[in-house]
C-alpha cells in the first residue's frame, strides 16, 4: 500500500476545523448526534473532540485513535458506521485506491444557536439549518441533483439506442405491392361502357408524369421532400408546438410517411404506428430514390369522389392525363396541378367538421389551400414569378357525375354485355385474378347506335317498340352482328343485367349456360338446307306431304293440311317452295334421307356449338362430339332438322350471319383489343385482340342458290326493307300448348345481320299478338326485325349492297326425293272447227285440206286454231319449225300456204291453222 497516497487522501477528505483538534478519550460521550456542517462543541472536561466529515469511500490510518462509538455524516444525510476506533486497519477495494473503513464513524458536534452551547445540554442541540446552510452547500446539492438526473438521462438514451435499434432491425420493409387499378370498358366508339373494380385508379409510371404533378404535391403536402430522409424533424418540432398553441392541429407526416402507412397497412392513431410509420419511411428512403417514392404516392392517393392516383383525379376533374408532356396542347396546366394537389389533404367533407378542398363542395377554402400551394411552389423556385402573378384558379374543373355506380351500365340492359366480356377475356388468357388487379382497357364491339336500336325495339318500355303493348310475361331477344367480321354491334338479352340472359343463357360469371336456350323452329331449316345442297340435292326435288314417319305418326305442318299444302300439291312439293311457305315433311326426309348428323354438322359448322336434347339437363357441345353420341336414344332425332331441340340464340345469330356471309364463317365476339399501361413508356399497348380468322364452311354456288331462295321471304311476310334494300330472312315458330312457344325472325343485308327472338319471360307462355290472334315468327318478330335493320342502316347510313346472282345447284332428280308427279292428262281430240281465216275453198273442196292439219292436235281447232300454244304442247313446235304451230315462231303467219300446189300465193293463216301431227311446213306452206 503506498501510505503517502493514503494520508492525502485522509487529509483531502477529514478535516478538523478550529484552531487545534484534540483527539477526546476512547470513552468520551456526550457528542451530537444530529450531523452539521462543520460542528463541534467542547466538553465540559475542556478536551477538544474531533469534529468533522469522515470518509467511509477511502480513509487512510496513521495511527490508532480511539474515537469511541459515534456517527459520520456524508453530505445532508447521515450513514451509520458503529463503534470503531479509527486505527483499524482499512481495506482497499477493487484496488484503485479506495478504502473503506470496518464500522468507523467521528461524530460531529453541532454548533448551537449563535455560535454557542449550552454546557448543561447533554444532547448538544443545533441551531436553525437553513441558516447554517451555505452558499457552497447549496451550489453541491444542486450539482448533485442534476449529475443524478444527467445518469438517469444517459442511462435511459442508452436503453433506448438498444432498443430503438432493436426495433428498427426487427421492422421489415413490407412488399412494395402494385395499387388496385380500374376496369375501364369502352364501346368500339370509345366511350365509356363501365368502371370496374373497387378502386378507380389508373396506375402511370412517374417517369412519364408531367413534372409540374410532384412538384404541386410536394409543394402542398411536403415543401421538403427532396431534402429530407423520410423523417422531418423540423416539421415534428413545428407541427407539435403548433399543436400545444394553436387550436387547430397539424400532423406531420412527410410524404414519405404517409406512403409509408398504406404500404404497411397501418391502422389507426397510437405512438406504435407512427413509431412503425417513420422507420418504414426510413428504410423506404434508403431502398428506394425520391422520384420512385413520389411515384408510388401519387398511384396511391385518394383525391375526392371516388378517384384513387394521380391520372384517375385529372381525367374526373379536368378530363386530362398526367401523361401529356408538358407544354403540349391538354397537358395539366401548374393551375391545375395546384388544385388537385390542394384536394389530397381532405378529399371529403366531414360531415360535423371542415367540409374539406374539394372545389365542388367547398369552393372558398379549396382557393385557399390553392394559393398556399402555389406560394410554395413559387418560394421553392417550382414556378417563376411570372407564372405566380398571372394566376388564376382553373374554371374548367368537372362537375360530379349525377351517376355514381361503379359501372356505367350498372341497371341497364348493356351491363348484360359484361358477362360476356367476362367470358372472352378467359378465352384469351387473362385470369381473373390479373383482371381483378385492374389496369385494364377493353374496347368492345358495341357500337352505340347499334344498341340504342337493339334496345329501341326489343325493350318493352319502349314506346316505339312492337313489345310495347305486350303482356310483360313476354320477352325479346335482338342481337346484330357484322357477318364480315363476327363483331357483335348490338346485343338486347334482357332489361335485368343480373337476370337470365335470353340472348345466350350464358350465366353471370361468364362460365357456363343458365336455363336452356329456345326451340329455332324452322329457321333451323337454314342448316338442313345446307347440309342438302352439299348432298346434291335440288330446290327442285318433289316432296310427298302424306308420307308418314316410321310408326305411322304424320309429319305436323304447323296446321296447314290436306290441300291447302302447296297450293293442292301435297303430294309433290317443290323444296323451293316448302322452303318459303315452311312446311316441314320436305325436311324430316332429307335429315332420314341423308341422315341427321349431317343437318347438325351443317349446324355446327356454321356457328352452333350447343344443343339441348329434349332428355338431357346439360347442353351437348357439338364440337366436342361426334353421331356416335347424337344418334343415341335420348339425344337427337330428324326433328332436328326442323327446330325442336334448344340452342342458344346467340350461336343460332352466328350460324345466320355465316349464311348472311356466303357460306363465310367469322365467329362473333364482343372484344376488340385489351390494353394496359407500359410502366416503362407510360403509354398503351395492347395485350390481347380480336383474330381474324374467316372460314369458308359452305360453297359460295351453294350460298348464292340458298340465298336467291331465302331473298323470297322478307316480301312473303311483308317485311321488306326500305328503300326495296335487298334482304334474305327465314321465319321460325315452335308450339307450345296448342299454340306458339318460340318465335323467330332471322337473317339480313351483307353488310349485316340481325336475329330476332320473341318468347317468355322465365316461362313460356302461349304467344299472342295484340288482338288475340296467334303469333308467328312472320308477326311481331318480323316486325322487330324490320325496324332493327332500318334503324342501323339509316343511323349507319350503310350503302345498298346485293347478294350474289342465284345459281342454281344440285340435281333436280335427286334419288332422295319422294314426290309422286302426277300422270299426264289424257288426250281428247277435238271435233273441228272452223277458223276465223281459214282457205274459202276447203269449205267447198275439203278433200283438198285433209292434211291442212286442222285438228289434228291436242288442242287443235276452234277459235285458237294456230295460237301460241295450239296443237298441244309439241303441237307445230316440232313440226312446224318452232316452239307455236304453223310456219316458223309465228304459225302460219303471212307465208302460211305458201308450199300449197293447188291454190298458190294464198293469203296465210294468221291465227296458226295446221299443225297437228302434220306440219303446216309440208301442208301449209314453207313457214
Amino acid at each position: 500500500m503506498n501510505s503517502n497516497g493514503d494520508s492525502q487522501s485522509a487529509r483531502a477528505r477529514a478535516r478538523v476545523p478550529g484552531p487545534s483538534a484534540a483527539t477526546p478519550p476512547a470513552d468520551q460521550s456526550g457528542y451530537d448526534d444530529r450531523p452539521g456542517p462543520d460542528a463541534y462543541r467542547r466538553p465540559a472536561g475542556g478536551r477538544a473532540s474531533v469534529s468533522g466529515a469522515a470518509s467511509v469511500g477511502s480513509a487512510s490510518v496513521g495511527g490508532r485513535v480511539p474515537v469511541g462509538a459515534g456517527r459520520a455524516s456524508v453530505g445532508a444525510g447521515t450513514a451509520s458506521v458503529g463503534a470503531a476506533k479509527v486505527g483499524a486497519r482499512a481495506s482497499v477495494v477493487g484496488g484503485a485506491g479506495r478504502a473503506s473503513v470496518a464500522r468507523a464513524a467521528v461524530r460531529p458536534v453541532s454548533p448551537a444557536a449563535g455560535g454557542g452551547s449550552d454546557p448543561d445540554d447533554p444532547h448538544g442541540r443545533r441551531g436553525d439549518a437553513k441558516k447554517i446552510l451555505t452558499k457552497a452547500a447549496k451550489r453541491r446539492r444542486r450539482t448533485n441533483v442534476l449529475t443524478a438526473a444527467a445518469a438517469v438521462l444517459v442511462i435511459m438514451l442508452g436503453v433506448g439506442v438498444v432498443g430503438g435499434t432493436y426495433f428498427f432491425d426487427s421492422l421489415d420493409l413490407p412488399e412494395i405491392k402494385p395499387e388496385s387499378q380500374t376496369n375501364t370498358i369502352l364501346n368500339a366508339n370509345g366511350e365509356v361502357l363501365a368502371k370496374l373494380g373497387d378502386e378507380n385508379r389508373t396506375v402511370v409510371p412517374i417517369a412519364k408524369v408531367n413534372p409540374v404533378i410532384a412538384k404541386a404535391v410536394a409543394a402542398a403536402e411536403d415543401k421538403n421532400f427532396y431534402r429530407h430522409h423520410g423523417i422531418d424533424f423540423k416539421g415534428i418540432l413545428r407541427a407539435t408546438w403548433n399543436n400545444f398553441t394553436e387550436d387547430d392541429l397539424q400532423g406531420a407526416s412527410t410524404i414519405t410517411q404517409q406512403y409509408a402507412r398504406n404500404a404497411a397497412e397501418l391502422k389507426g392513431i397510437n405512438v406504435n404506428r407512427k413509431l412503425r410509420e417513420a422507420v418504414i419511411a426510413r428504410k423506404l428512403e434508403d431502398k428506394y430514390g425520391k422520384d420512385d417514392i413520389m411515384g408510388m404516392y401519387l398511384n396511391y392517393i385518394y383525391l375526392g369522389e371516388g378517384r384513387y392516383g394521380i391520372e384517375a383525379a385529372a381525367q374526373g376533374y379536368f378530363k386530362k392525363s398526367v401523361l401529356t408532356p408538358q407544354g403540349q396542347k391538354n397537358a395539366i396546366t401548374p393551375y391545375e396541378a395546384a388544385v388537385l394537389a390542394s384536394i389530397i389533404k381532405q378529399p371529403e367533407p366531414d360531415p360535423n367538421g371542415h367540409q374539406g378542398y374539394d372545389p365542388n363542395y367547398n369552393l372558398e377554402a379549396a382557393k385557399g389551400r390553392w394559393e398556399y400551394t402555389l406560394s410554395n411552389m413559387l418560394e421553392e423556385g417550382w414556378i417563376t414569378p411570372e407564372v405566380f402573378a398571372a394566376r388564376k384558379y382553373p374554371t374548367n374543373i368537372q362537375k360530379p357525375a349525377k351517376n355514381k355506380c361503379k359501372a356505367c351500365v350498372a341497371g341497364t340492359p348493356t351491363g348484360i354485355i359484361m358477362r360476356h366480356v367476362y367470358a372472352e377475356l378467359t378465352a384469351m388468357g387473362i385470369s381473373k385474378a390479373e383482371f381483378e388487379r385492374g389496369g385494364l382497357t377493353v374496347t368492345t364491339t358495341i357500337d352505340s347506335k347499334v344498341q340504342k336500336a337493339a334496345e329501341k325495339v326489343g325493350m318493352r318500355s319502349s314506346k316505339s317498340s312492337p313489345m310495347n303493348d305486350l303482356p310483360n310475361t313476354y320477352q325479346a331477344a335482338v342481337i346484330g352482328i357484322d357477318p364480315t367480321n363476327g363483331q357483335v354491334l348490338g346485343y338486347y338479352g334482357g332489361d335485368d343485367p343480373n337476370g337470365l340472359d335470353y340472348g345466350s343463357y350464358l350465366n353471370s360469371e361468364g362460365d357456363g349456360f343458365e336455363g336452356r336456350g329456345q326451340s329455332p323452329g324452322s329457321t333451323m331449316k337454314m342448316y338442313t338446307l345446307a347440309a342438302g345442297l352439299r348432298e346434291g340435292i335440288s330446290f327442285k326435288t318433289t316432296w310427298n306431304g302424306e308420307k308418314k314417319r316410321p310408326g305411322g305418326k304424320e309429319i305436323s305442318n304447323a296446321g296447314v293440311e290436306g290441300n291447302a299444302v302447296c297450293d293442292g300439291q301435297i303430294k309433290n312439293c317443290d323444296l323451293e317452295k316448302a322452303t318459303i311457305r315452311s312446311y316441314n315433311f320436305p325436311f324430316y326426309w332429307i335429315a332420314d334421307g341423308i341422315g341427321r348428323e349431317k343437318v347438325i354438322e351443317a349446324a355446327r359448322d356454321a356457328g352452333i356449338t350447343h344443343m339441348w336434347p329434349d332428355a338431357a339437363k346439360d347442353p351437348v357441345d357439338l364440337t366436342k362430339t361426334d353421331a356416335s353420341l347424337w344418334k343415341q336414344d335420348g339425344y337427337f332425332d330428324n326433328e332436328v332438322a326442323f327446330g325442336q331441340y334448344h340452342v342458344s340464340p346467340l350461336e343460332h345469330a352466328q350460324g345466320v350471319s355465316t349464311i348472311v356471309n356466303k357460306g363465310i364463317r367469322n365467329d362473333v365476339h364482343f372484344i376488340k383489343k385489351v390494353e394496359t399501361v407500359d410502366q416503362t413508356t407510360g403509354k398503351k399497348k395492347t395485350i390481347a385482340a380480336e383474330k381474324s380468322k374467316p372460314k369458308k364452311v359452305f360453297e359460295p354456288d351453294q350460298m348464292a342458290d340458298l340465298e336467291g331462295v331465302l331473298a323470297k321471304i322478307p316480301g312473303t311476310s311483308g317485311n321488306n326493307l326500305a328503300n326495296g334494300r335487298p334482304s334474305i330472312a327465314k321465319s321460325g315458330t315452335w308450339e307450345f300448348n296448342k299454340g306458339s312457344g318460340d318465335c323467330w325472325f332471322v337473317g339480313g343485308i351483307p353488310q349485316f345481320s340481325a336475329t330476332v327472338w320473341v318468347g317468355g319471360k322465365n316461362n313460356k307462355v302461349k304467344l299472342r299478338e295484340q288482338g288475340g290472334a296467334e303469333m308467328y315468327g312472320s308477326g311481331t318478330p318480323a316486325q322487330i326485325w324490320e325496324d332493327f335493320i332500318n334503324a342501323v342502316t339509316d343511323a349507319k347510313d350503310m350503302q345498298q349492297e346485293s347478294f350474289p346472282p342465284r345459281i342454281e345447284t344440285g340435281d333436280a332428280n335427286h334419288p332422295l326425293q319422294n314426290g309422286i308427279k302426277p300422270p299426264p292428262p289424257a288426250v281428247t281430240p277435238n271435233p273441228a272447227t272452223p277458223g276465223q281465216n281459214q282457205n274459202p275453198a276447203c269449205q267447198f273442196l275439203p278433200e283438198l285440206c285433209q292434211n291442212n292439219g286442222n285438228g289434228a292436235g291436242q288442242n287443235n281447232g276452234g277459235q285458237n286454231n294456230g295460237g301460241n300454244n295450239n296443237g298441244g304442247q309439241n303441237n307445230g313446235g316440232n313440226n312446224g319449225g318452232g316452239q307455236n304451230d304453223g310456219g316458223g315462231q309465228n304459225d302460219g303467219g303471212g307465208n302460211n300456204g305458201d308450199g300449197n300446189t293447188i291454190f298458190p300465193g294464198g293469203p296465210g293463216n294468221d291465227t296458226g291453222t295446221g299443225g297437228g301431227q302434220f306440219d303446216g311446213q309440208r301442208l301449209d306452206g314453207d313457214g
